[in-house]
C-alpha cells in the first residue's frame, strides 16, 4: 500500500472507532440512575433505549433519551465528514450503530438500535431520515407496535435509498435493516403470535 492508501485506512479506522466510542455511550442507563430510577434493564424489556425508559421513567425522559441516542449518531457521522469526506463519515456511523448495539461497557448487551439508526441516516442524507421518522410515527399510530414500526421504517428508507441509487448509503442502511431484524428478534416472535406489547402498555 502507498503512504496515501494507508493514510486512508488510518482515517476510516479512526472515524470508526470514534463512532463506536460515542455510540456505546449508554444515555438510558445514564439517565435512568440520575433520575433515581436505578437500572433501567431491570425494567419491562431489559433495554437501555427510549421506549423501555419510557416504561420505567416517563415521556420526558424517554423523549431526552431518544435524543440523545438519535444526536450519537449524527454527532459520529458530522464529525467524522469534517475530516474525512463521505468514506469516512459512513464509517463512523456503521460504527456508532454497532456502539450502540453492542457496547464495550456493558458486556457488548445494549439497545436495538432504532434512535441511533435515525441519527445516522440525519447527519448523512437528512430526507431518508424524515423518511424514516414518517413511516415509523404512521405503522405507530395504526399498530401502536414501537417494533412493527421499527422494522417497517427501516426496510422504508433502504428501498427509498436503493431507489434514490444512493448505493454507499442504501449498502448501509441494508446492515442496519439485518441488524435491526436480528436484535427484534424477540418482538418478532411475539408479533407472529400476537403477543406484543403495545405502546403505553407495560410490559415488552
Amino acid at each position: 500500500m502507498s503512504p496515501a492508501d494507508w493514510s486512508d485506512a488510518l482515517t476510516l479506522a479512526a472515524a470508526f472507532a470514534g463512532g463506536y466510542l460515542l455510540g456505546s455511550i449508554p444515555f438510558g442507563l445514564i439517565l435512568g440512575k440520575l433520575a433515581g430510577l436505578g437500572d433501567v434493564r431491570e425494567v419491562g424489556s431489559g433495554n437501555i433505549g427510549a421506549t423501555n425508559v419510557l416504561r420505567a421513567g416517563g415521556k420526558k425522559l424517554a423523549a431526552l433519551t431518544l435524543l440523545l441516542d438519535a444526536g450519537k449518531g449524527t454527532a459520529a457521522v458530522l464529525i467524522a465528514a469534517r475530516f474525512g469526506g463521505e468514506p469516512a463519515a459512513l464509517a463512523a456511523g456503521l460504527g456508532a450503530f454497532l456502539g450502540h448495539l453492542y457496547p464495550v461497557w456493558l458486556g457488548f448487551r445494549g439497545g436495538k438500535g432504532v434512535a441511533t439508526y435515525i441519527g445516522v441516516v440525519l447527519g448523512l442524507h437528512w430526507p431518508a431520515a424524515l423518511a424514516f421518522c414518517g413511516v415509523w410515527l404512521l405503522v405507530a399510530l395504526v399498530t401502536r407496535y414501537s417494533s412493527l414500526a421499527a422494522l417497517a421504517a427501516s426496510a422504508a428508507t433502504l428501498a427509498i435509498l436503493a431507489a434514490l441509487g444512493n448505493w454507499p448509503l442504501a449498502t448501509l442502511a441494508l446492515v442496519f435493516t439485518v441488524l435491526l431484524i436480528v436484535r427484534h428478534r424477540s418482538n418478532i416472535q411475539r408479533l407472529l403470535r400476537r403477543e406484543e406489547t403495545r405502546i403505553g402498555e407495560s410490559n415488552d
